[in-house]
C-alpha cells in the first residue's frame, strides 16, 4: 500500500524524466539505484515497444492483403454473374426454340432422325475405337 502512495505522489509531482517512475522500485528485496532501475526500465519498455511496432505493421500488412484479396473475389464473383446470366439468356432462347420445334409434328420427326443419327455414329465410333485396340 505505501508503494502505491509513493508511485501515485511521484505521478503527481509530474517529474520531467522517465526516471522518476522507477525510483521506487524493488529488486529481489533490496531498493534498486534510479539509474540502473530507469536503464533497465527503458530497455524494457524500448523492447516491448519495437515488438508491438512489428506486430502493427505485420497486422496491418495482413490487413491489406486481406483486404486486396477480398476486392479480388468480390470482381471473380461480379464476372461469373454476369457470365451467368448471359448463359442463361442463351439457353433460355435455346429452350424456347426447342419448344417451337418439338410442338410442330415434322420438327418432332426430324429431331427423332438426327438423335437417332448421332447415336448411331457415337455407336459405330466406339466400335471402330474397340476394335483396333483388341488387334
Amino acid at each position: 500500500m505505501n508503494d502505491i502512495l509513493i508511485f501515485s505522489s511521484m505521478l503527481r509531482e509530474n517529474r520531467p524524466s522517465k526516471a522518476s517512475l522507477f525510483d521506487t522500485i524493488e529488486e529481489g528485496g533490496l531498493r534498486a539505484s534510479s539509474s540502473y532501475s530507469s536503464d533497465i526500465g527503458e530497455q524494457d519498455n524500448d523492447k516491448a515497444i519495437d515488438t508491438l511496432k512489428d506486430r502493427v505493421f505485420f497486422l496491418k500488412q495482413l490487413s491489406g492483403d486481406i483486404h486486396d484479396e477480398v476486392l479480388g473475389h468480390n470482381r471473380l464473383l461480379d464476372q461469373m454473374g454476369s457470365g451467368m446470366d448471359a448463359s442463361r439468356g442463351i439457353l433460355s432462347g435455346t429452350v424456347n426454340r426447342f419448344k417451337m420445334v418439338f410442338e410442330k409434328k415434322s420438327g418432332r420427326t426430324m429431331c427423332k432422325l438426327v438423335g437417332f443419327l448421332v447415336a448411331f455414329f457415337l455407336l459405330l465410333y466406339f466400335l471402330i475405337r474397340t476394335l483396333r485396340h483388341v488387334m
